[in-house]
């Protein structure tokens, strides 16, 4: 094969070595495209050279040997040049040009001829033929032999790893800490190791002649037989979960599971692979520890954190499950199908709970008398008793803390049954309790919360049912009550007052309305009562009686009672000055109302004298009016500051007189000098004709108030026949709605400008 190209003769250069290069850039360029080197084509002809120079010199050698070619054959194939076209492409270029530019240039003599030259051209092509075929056979035989080597050293490597993974696997199945079974798709079990084996009991052969399907427990999860069918046919390739099994000897073995699907090489299904995990003792562990957080440690009984727990799931709505759905259906389809269908299936009754909310009576002081451990041991007896009143399904007992207990009832009948409960429940504690040789007579205070599932919240419950138990506790203990939406109602307003006193005063929510005080005898405004309003954000204006009561519980009361006595006097010193100015006719005294907490303040006598000189107010320009029920069996402390006040020239009222239990008699040791007569003495005076009984009566507090130099004041005059009834009987001074309601201080000008004309 000769390639195309013919260099021109002209061309050729004139040096020896030059016409080699050139029959060198010829061979490459036909060999190189089928030579698979990493050689560029420069460095490709840099490698040609040397085996281009022996042909040369083979062909001139004066004895001619042919041997080289042989090499230079053989130095192809180690080039990587293997292609069969390469040889046929070198014989080519070796056939056309190696003649032609290494034969006469390199004979200049002339001593070869030229049949010689092309004679020895041609056996240099078969051996270099001969080389390059034994070189090619030789590198064929020697990668087969090298491959049959790596191939042989392969399987002896494969065999050796699976020997290894083998053992590997084998001390892995023996020597785990956690049980291992391997069972078919049938769920008969191939092999099981020891530790499985003494998870069961101890004998293999009880646990190997087992099939899966056997090993059904009552607690088990709904979904692990389902999630085990979709594994053996496939549909998953695993899944844990926890699970019990029963051992040979009847006990559970609570275990971590995870089952895994083996398959084969094309994916089919063939075994399944079972770990267990003992997890018995560490369930046993959970268990104790969940019934200690949610039991009483003293008592032994259900704690607060396990009682919400039921409280909740009692009412949570109740639910029709699939399940029940599922039956009701095909019975309804059942009956849908029979000529004559059956009655319809009565509706469920609606789930109802009772809750009794019981907290006992007077046992701080058995505390306190006889101390914490014998009050311990109460509580436990107290507890068991209460034990064995709850002893019906869906009833239990708890202790939420302290003395403080619950019960709970839930089925369909709680309305009757939670009364019965709470009903044996104080006769269980009727019986004395005997501590340290002495006996106790227990009482509780029950608040009864009963109702339909859904329809409160857990916290709304016990909300309801401490509101009723502590109403309960108000009407004198030893009783139950029921709950009542409205008394709720009221309970948490006034809770919700008194949580919001403390900063109505900064806020400045608080006003005073003032009521007249009138001469019975010529109709003149005589003076003015202070009472204090408060207008709330929410409820609006309350009167005192809202939260007077809550401020006296929480204290409040002292720095509330300090601001309307300043305040008081302020609007007094006021009129007082536009009296002074002719602006104002009157009046010129003020009432404050003092608390019974008030009374017993240290700071009474210090408070008030500070406001009235540092206002500038006369003391006998202030009347200060304290209620009979607070003067009640006072001793000479409680009427000291009182007398402190009467002897500076401040006035001292005793109110709502006549409502109280105290002796007449008394009435010379107090400070007073002003009565307030109640105004149920005078409401037989508004009918025609007045009730003699009532005119008799106050005819003689009259009198002798009067002979004890007392004035006499009526509240609550309505009617013009009361004022003259009253100013007829000899009263001082009223005040009422006939006058004037309560009100700014600016009402009182138009009052006392027309006493004035």
């Amino acid at each position: 094969m000769v390639p195309a190209e013919v260099p021109d003769a002209e061309a050729e250069p004139d040096g020896l070595e030059d016409r080699l290069r050139r029959f060198v850039t010829i061979w490459s360029r036909a060999i190189f495209p089928a030579t698979a080197t990493s050689l560029t084509r420069p460095e490709f002809e840099q490698h040609l050279l040397p085996l281009a120079r022996s042909l040369r010199d083979a062909l001139h050698d004066r004895i001619f040997d042919a041997t080289p070619a042989h090499g230079v054959g053989a130095a192809l194939v180690g080039a990587h040049c293997t292609d069969p076209d390469a040889l046929a492409r070198s014989l080519g270029v070796v056939d056309a040009y190696l003649v032609l530019y290494c034969g006469e240039a390199a004979d200049p003599a002339g001593e070869l001829a030229a049949d010689e030259l092309r004679a020895r051209c041609a056996r240099l092509q078969a051996t270099f033929a001969a080389g390059f075929a034994q070189a090619l056979r030789e590198r064929t035989l020697a990668e087969q032999e090298a491959i049959a080597r790596s191939a042989l050293a392969a399987r002896g490597a494969a065999e050796d790893a699976l020997h290894a993974t083998e053992a590997r696997f084998r001390a892995v199945f023996e020597g785990a800490a956690i049980g291992i079974g391997i069972a078919d798709l049938d769920g008969r079990v191939l092999e099981v190791n020891d530790t499985l084996t003494r998870m069961f009991g101890g004998l293999e052969h009880h646990v190997r002649s087992r099939n899966v399907s056997e090993w059904v427990h009552p607690d088990d999860a709904p979904q692990v037989w389902g999630m085990y069918k979709e594994l053996i046919r496939g549909e998953r390739d695993n899944f844990r979960t926890e699970k019990p099994f029963f051992r040979n000897d009847g006990t559970v073995l609570w275990t971590n599971l995870t089952v895994s699907l083996l398959r084969d090489v094309d994916g089919v299904p063939q075994y399944q692979l079972a770990l267990l995990e003992d997890t018995t003792e560490r369930r046993l562990l959970t268990l104790r520890l969940r019934y200690e957080a949610t039991h009483d440690a003293l008592t032994g009984l259900p704690n607060r954190t396990l009682f919400f727990e039921r409280l909740e799931k009692a009412l949570a709505p109740a639910r029709e499950t699939p399940k029940d759905a599922a039956k009701d259906g095909a019975r309804d389809e059942a009956n849908s199908g029979t000529k004559e269908a059956g009655p319809a299936s009565a509706p469920r009754p609606a789930a109802r709970f009772g809750l009794c909310y019981l907290d006992l009576d007077g046992f701080k002081a058995i505390n306190d008398s006889l101390g914490h451990s014998a009050g311990d041991r109460m509580l436990v007896e107290v507890a068991d008793r209460l034990q064995s009143c709850a002893t019906a399904p869906g009833e239990m007992v708890a202790r939420l803390g302290g003395d403080e207990f619950v019960a709970l009832t839930t089925g369909p009948d709680t309305q009757r049954e939670v009364g019965e409960l709470a009903a044996r429940i104080l006769g269980a504690l009727a019986t004395p309790i005997s501590l340290d040789g002495r006996e106790f007579t227990v009482r509780g205070s029950i608040g009864i919360v009963e109702g339909k599932a859904g329809e409160s919240t857990a916290a709304e419950v016990l909300r309801s049912a401490d509101i009723t138990m502590y109403r309960a506790k108000s009407a004198g203990g030893n009783r139950f009550e029921h709950a009542d939406a409205e008394a709720d109602a009221r309970a948490i307003t006034r809770h919700g007052l008194t949580t919001s006193l403390p900063t109505a005063l900064e806020r400045g929510e608080f006003f005073i309305e003032y009521q007249p005080l009138v001469h019975l005898a010529d109709g003149t405004v005589h003076g003015a009562e202070a009472l204090v309003r408060w207008s709330h954000p929410t409820h609006g204006v309350l009167g005192p009686d809202r939260f007077i009561p809550l401020a006296e519980h929480t204290g409040l009361i002292v720095p509330l009672g300090r601001w309307v006595l300043e305040q008081s006097v302020l609007q007094a010193r006021a009129w007082q000055e536009e009296l002074a100015a002719g602006t104002f006719a009157g009046p010129v005294r003020i009432n404050v109302n003092l608390s019974p907490a008030q009374l017993h303040h240290p700071g009474l006598v210090s408070d008030t004298v500070e406001v009235l000189e540092r206002i500038g107010l006369p003391p006998g320009s202030l009347c200060l009016e304290v209620t009979e029920s607070a003067l009640i069996g006072a001793d000479e402390d409680l009427l000291k500051p009182l007398r402190q006040l009467a002897e500076m020239g401040v006035d001292i009222a005793l109110d709502d007189f006549g409502t109280g239990y105290s002796n007449l008699a008394n009435l010379r040791r107090l400070p007073v000098s002003v009565l307030k007569l109640d105004r149920s003495f005078t409401q037989g005076m508004q009918q025609h004709p007045a009730d003699p009984v009532d005119l008799k009566i106050v005819e003689g507090i009259v009198s002798l108030a009067h002979g004890l130099e007392l004035g006499v004041t009526v509240e609550g005059v309505e009617t013009g026949a009361q004022a003259e009834h009253l100013r007829r009987l000899g009263c001082d001074t009223a005040q009422g709605w006939y006058y004037a309601r309560p009100g700014p201080p600016e009402m009182l000008h138009t009052l006392s400008m027309a006493d004035a004309v």
